[in-house]
């Protein structure tokens, strides 16, 4: 296999047939009593500069090369390929469960054995792990950006995109440029005023920044962000559980003296549309559903005047405190509020030895300390390879879930902490934040 095959992760074709491949994930779900460990998925983004943090080593943030730029995501028990461009790799952005040295795509997993993973009910309804999850660290910011809804993804043949942030405190010991994010617009935004923005695209800062507002982050909380909001996201490392879907329009020109290529904002625009501002407002999905690039935002929600009391969110237990530090633990929602996915922070003291149980299949990523997940030996690493296999990522079954996942903290000094991503209509989810 050449090195430039090993980066991408295409099997030769020597490769498993698919009766191997489906025995491998068989063993490696009965092996694991419903767990199955996930190696490290990485994803470069041509228009960003990675921030540093997520532990891949210096030497391979730009492994792919230059022309791809930074490995600054790393998604999390993915089944959904990376819309990176020409250049992209068959398997980028797709995760592979390894067993002894063999590796077979998730993606394949679930399609071929997805009641296994996933249950029957969820796939009679969902017909697959509707879910995409990442890391994404970037030294400043992303520019002002939407993701369309189903109305508008439809028509480039794919999904809307609503996603949540939470901000790990473990990965965000430094700020990086700008740990603050622009979201929505000010109250009193018109069409017009984001017109003249979009003709100004080739004339340097489109001056969109001015009809936003920016927020502080705060590690250890979390946003709400639905399709059609415009949005900035800051340079603290971000956890985001979001819709299995990759479109998006970048509505600003030019970010820390880089531009910003229209390309991106008509990425996922049909080809007709691609000069159509009254298209590409529409887009924002406005009140009154107008024209198009404009009526892609939901103007009703980007000018909410309340829109980070509706929108921010702090951790909300998932039982009685109490109850849960005596039994050895603490368990908190860090993303709920729409059916579409959630999210867990579950901190295991040291020392000591629970039992947990959930409604749903889920992936895990390990973000602070070592030990035990079921049959799993677990630990944080300090410094990862790109193509190296770690042991800090899972994937638990809905019947695993269900029966309960026994996890110990080996340490008698620091905490064990997990954050656990579910798919679509977990049942314990809080649906709102409380009041």
């Amino acid at each position: 296999m050449t090195p430039q095959a090993e980066k991408s992760g295409i099997f030769p074709s020597s490769a498993p047939t698919s009766t191997a491949r489906a025995r491998v994930i068989r063993e490696a779900l009965a092996a694991g009593e419903g767990v199955v460990r996930l190696a490290p998925c990485w994803v470069p983004r041509s228009f960003l500069m990675p921030g540093g943090r997520l532990k891949l080593d210096p030497r391979d943030l730009y492994i792919l090369g230059g022309h791809r730029g930074g490995i600054d995501e790393r998604w999390f028990s993915s089944t959904t390929k990376a819309a990176n461009g020409p250049f992209t790799a068959p398997d980028e952005g797709l995760s592979y469960i390894e067993f002894h040295g063999k590796k077979v795509l998730f993606k394949e997993a679930i399609e071929t054995a997805g009641e296994l993973f996933l249950g029957k009910d969820v796939m009679a309804r969902e017909g697959g792990w509707n879910l995409l999850c990442k890391f994404f660290d970037n030294l400043g910011p992303i520019p002002h950006h939407l993701h369309q809804t189903d109305e508008f993804a439809a028509r480039v043949g794919q999904k809307g995109k609503p996603e949540a942030y939470y901000f790990p405190p473990q990965y965000n010991f430094k700020d990086n440029n700008f740990p603050y994010t622009f979201m929505g617009l000010e109250p009193g935004t018109t069409r017009d005023d984001l017109r003249r923005c979009l003709e100004r695209w080739n004339e340097g800062d489109n001056g969109i920044l001015y009809h936003t507002r920016a927020y502080k982050l705060k590690p250890g909380t979390g946003w709400q962000i639905d399709p059609g909001i415009l949005h900035a996201p800051g340079s603290l490392v971000t956890y985001e559980p979001q819709v299995n879907s990759d479109v998006f329009a970048m509505y600003q020109s030019l970010v820390e003296g880089r531009t910003v290529p229209w390309d991106l904002l008509v990425k996922d625009v049909p080809p007709e549309h691609h000069h159509d501002l009254d298209y590409l407002l529409d887009m924002l999905d406005w009140e009154a559903n107008l024209d198009y690039l404009l009526d892609m935002l939901d103007w009703e929600a980007n000018t909410d005047p309340e829109f980070a009391k509706h929108r921010l969110f702090e951790p909300q237990p998932a039982a009685a405190a109490e109850d849960m530090r005596e039994a050895g633990y603490i368990e908190n929602w860090v993303v709920f509020s729409t059916p579409h996915y959630s999210a867990k922070e579950l901190t295991v003291f040291p020392g000591r030895c629970v039992t947990i149980k959930d409604a749903g299949a889920y992936g895990t990523i390990l973000v602070q300390g070592y030990g035990t997940l079921g049959k799993h030996q677990v630990e944080t690493p300090t410094l990862i390879r790109y193509g190296q296999m770690t042991k800090d990522e899972l994937f638990v079954s809905a019947d695993a879930a269900a029966n309960g996942v026994t996890i110990t903290n080996n340490s008698d000094a620091e905490n064990l902490v997990f954050l656990k991503h579910f798919g679509p209509g977990n049942p314990q989810a809080p649906a709102a934040r409380a009041a």
